[in-house]
């Protein structure tokens, strides 16, 4: 039997949307900014693309840029909203568990002589607003604050957060890093004062290498592509048709279907933990229950080494990630297992299991056992 539990770093594509892809890339395969009938024939997909993003979020289409996916989106958000508004302050503003494409980018804006205030989290990786009202000075220009966390599943209290960000200054722009939540839950930007939001395709059973930026059209933004004048010359280059297609068709199958495969997803997540809990020595990390994402499960297994751990589980036909698997190769420990206080002994033995809208009981009960089955033998043969 194959399980495919690693839902977080990428997930299978729709058959709709690998055969509007494939239709696509074989028959209407023009260049949207041609004038023939090909290339008008490929402007109507991405007019397409945009108005079914566009009615998702409750926006504006001309507010919706193509990416290359979620990291383009997040330097596009920040490295391009910095510099345009540099005049007004140099103080940014984030929390010490977002993605590397959020972390990473921040400490490059460092270099460039922009200040960063990193926002503590509690043990269930949740911000405090008291924290961010603290933070927020004369010199904030903008603060990035991940929707759900891609190692934990922490939902953020994002619209709370948005209201106080905007009560103490509306000019300061609030991204959000919409990766791992949008598809999960509902996100409307302008009804919880979001002003960037970054999304990937391939989170969402559509394709990789494609994302969109939501940005406000009040948003001072400078492009960090530069070309041929594309999305109204904030975002260059030629549109990947095929994957924007795509990942607009993946957004309508998951949304049509999103009450019923998110119930269903909550069940498989309690019915993991329990069974999990039955395990000596197990430390689940992510928040039990609907107050955390229905589809990420953190779980620290005393003894035994994360790398050791997945290619066991790997041998019985289960798929995991060691955390998150934009950062699973490097050596460092986790930021966010840090964050939230995981015991140092527990951070190199951490897995993440995430689920998706294809995963099922079955597979959740045969991974059951397998861990059943192999955590003896492992913790055995580490302590001999």
């Amino acid at each position: 039997m194959e399980v495919y539990l690693d839902n977080s770093a990428t997930t299978r594509c729709y058959n709709e949307v690998a055969e509007l892809m494939t239709r696509i890339m074989c028959e209407d395969y023009g260049n949207p900014s041609s004038l023939h009938r090909k290339g008008v024939q490929a402007e109507q997909y991405l007019r397409y693309a945009k108005e079914v993003i566009a009615q998702n979020l409750k926006v504006n289409e001309k507010e919706i840029f193509f990416t290359s996916g979620g990291t383009e989106s997040d330097n596009l958000a920040l490295i391009g909203t910095a510099l345009a508004n540099s005049r007004a302050g140099h103080h940014l503003i984030t929390t010490k568990i977002e993605h590397p494409a959020v972390e990473q980018t921040m400490k490059y804006l460092q270099r460039e002589g922009f200040r960063v205030s990193y926002l503590a989290v509690d043990r269930q990786g949740r911000i405090s607003l008291d924290d961010l009202q603290r933070a927020i000075t004369h010199d904030t220009i903008m603060v990035s604050i991940m929707h759900t966390n891609n190692e934990i599943g922490t939902v953020q209290p994002i619209m709370e957060a948005g209201a106080l960000i905007k009560r103490i200054n509306p000019q300061i722009a609030f991204h959000v890093d919409a990766v791992q939540g949008y598809g999960k839950f509902r996100i409307l930007p302008k009804r919880m004062y979001i002003d960037l939001l970054s999304v990937s395709g391939h989170k969402i059973h559509g394709p990789k290498g494609v994302g969109f930026l939501y940005a406000d059209e009040r948003v001072k933004m400078h492009p960090i592509i530069f070309g041929g004048s594309q999305q109204r010359g904030l975002r260059s280059g030629t549109e990947n048709m095929p994957g924007i297609a795509g990942m607009a068709k993946a957004i309508e199958i998951i949304y049509a279907n999103q009450d019923r495969d998110i119930e269903r997803m909550y069940g498989l997540k309690q019915a993991f933990i329990d069974g999990i809990e039955r395990i000596p020595e197990v430390r689940v990390n992510s928040i039990r229950g609907r107050e955390g994402a229905p589809h990420v499960i953190s779980v620290s297994f005393r003894g035994i080494k994360s790398e050791v751990m997945l290619h066991a589980l790997e041998e019985k036909g289960v798929f995991v990630s060691a955390g998150s698997a934009c950062s699973a190769n490097k050596s460092h420990d986790s930021a966010t297992l840090t964050a939230i206080g995981v015991d140092k002994d527990l951070l190199d033995s951490t897995i993440r299991f995430s689920f998706s809208s294809f995963t099922t009981m079955e597979e959740i009960c045969y991974t059951l056992q397998v861990l059943y089955d192999i955590i003896p033998m492992l913790r055995k043969y580490v302590r001999r």
